[in-house]
């Protein structure tokens, strides 16, 4: 029977949890999963969440870091570990924060990943925390 409104069976705003630590994943110019499996379901709405920077990322270079879910960028931007969101500890944006605009659909199951660029880390621990909804039934 298709979904005709109220909730769905298992729906509801769920939360997915990715980390990054420098001593695990090593900081490699590459794209790593910060989600062991492909937690977020196709179909999914991810209407926002936040970085939360424990150990701030260092680099002998000129590093970038970029956080995806569907595509390049589409959760934290590629941008200089020198700058914000990536050079101070604490709580950060994402870029969907809960309006129709800045939110992304999955085309696919979909692991969180950084996206390390330009040269490699030397040492960081940050998490990603995203809400999102599963597709209705």
């Amino acid at each position: 029977m298709p979904y005709k409104g109220g909730f769905a069976q298992g729906s509801g705003l769920k939360v997915v949890r990715g980390r990054y630590d420098f001593a695990v994943d090593g900081g490699a110019v590459s794209t790593i999963d910060l989600t062991s499996k492909a937690d977020i379901p196709a179909g999914s709405i991810v209407m926002g969440g936040y970085v939360e920077v424990a150990t701030v990322p260092t680099s002998g270079g000129s590093a970038t870091v970029a956080v995806q879910v569907e595509g390049a960028g589409d959760t934290v931007a590629a941008a200089a570990i020198s700058g914000a969101p990536w050079s101070t500890t604490g709580r950060k944006s994402v870029i969907p924060v809960f309006t129709g605009a800045s939110t992304l659909k999955t085309t696919a199951a979909r692991k969180i990943q950084a996206v390390v660029g330009t040269a490699a880390l030397t040492a960081g621990v940050f998490d990603v925390v995203l809400f999102y909804i599963r597709p209705m039934d």
